[in-house]
């Protein structure tokens, strides 16, 4: 799910994230006569992880429906360059909490992500470039050699990190990851998040991250914002863990399914404990 925008090259051969942040200004979202959001002021930069936290219903989905034109918003959401210019046009990686498909079906990570890439049906044969380029795209999340395996057969940390190459093709100014490994085991997730972090460092590329593991937050955002239908905190994960309105949203907060136990929902800062 992406929205296209011509790329800017750079020296090195890559291209260069056009956009330098994206300003949330008085967002509210109101469906069926039910408000979702009120108020919501914040901003995204890039080179930067921004991870939205929050308890079940506090809008995270909501806003993320909003950044990608989903849904109608009152407010701005205005997408700047470096010089505080309007972008003309963004491009928006995005990698769902999961994926669901025929698990039973023969198609190949290879068919999967040539299919993206060209208009020509993957059964008529894959023509020699589209293979480059899907091959291309999955050693960018170094799973190339998972190209002829089934679709079905790939673990959940193998199925995200295809997902993810997906989304960095073409490459994005802006990264959406929503609850992207959860039921993933540990040595999937850390290999996840340190691919997120080393495409943070090289591409500079805004990444939203929404997550109910706060370790995980922790660890790898470098601007944490606390939603409850508004912004209620935001700041880096230590001022933000530590804040009244952090341990008021959470101090009776249930566990989240599908999330790693005694880790969600704690005080990073007193080793996972409640």
């Amino acid at each position: 799910m992406r929205k296209d925008a011509r790329p800017v090259p750079v020296p090195g051969g890559r291209e260069a994230c056009q956009l330098c942040r994206i300003e949330v200004d008085d967002l509210n979202v109101k469906i069926d006569g039910q408000v979702l959001l009120s108020d919501v002021n914040l901003h995204i930069h890039c080179g930067e992880l921004t991870a939205l936290i929050g308890t079940n219903g506090a809008g995270k989905t909501t806003l993320l429906r909003a950044l990608l034109g989903q849904i109608d918003y009152k407010g701005q959401i205005r997408h700047l360059t470096g010089e505080g210019l309007p972008a003309a046009t963004i491009r928006t990686g995005y990698v769902p909490q999961q994926l669901e498909f025929d698990r039973s079906s023969p198609i190949t990570v290879l068919d999967f992500v040539a299919a993206s890439l060209s208009a020509r049906p993957v059964f008529l044969g894959i023509g020699k470039r589209t293979r480059e380029q899907a091959v291309e795209s999955l050693g960018r999340t170094h799973c190339e050699h998972l190209q002829n395996h089934p679709m079905g057969g790939l673990s959940g940390g193998e199925l995200q990190r295809v997902l993810l190459a997906l989304a960095l093709t073409p490459q994005p100014d802006l990264l959406i990851l929503d609850e992207p490994v959860s039921g993933v085991d540990e040595n999937g997730l850390e290999t996840f998040y340190q691919m997120v972090t080393e495409l943070k460092r090289r591409n500079h590329m805004a990444i939203l991250l929404v997550s109910h593991d706060l370790d995980v937050v922790r660890r790898y955002a470098d601007r944490v914002v606390l939603m409850q239908g508004t912004v209620i905190e935001q700041g880096p994960p230590e001022v933000v863990f530590k804040s009244q309105g952090f341990e008021k949203v959470f101090a009776k907060a249930p566990t989240v399914k599908g999330t790693r136990p005694n880790k969600e929902y704690a005080d990073p800062g007193k080793g996972g404990e409640e």
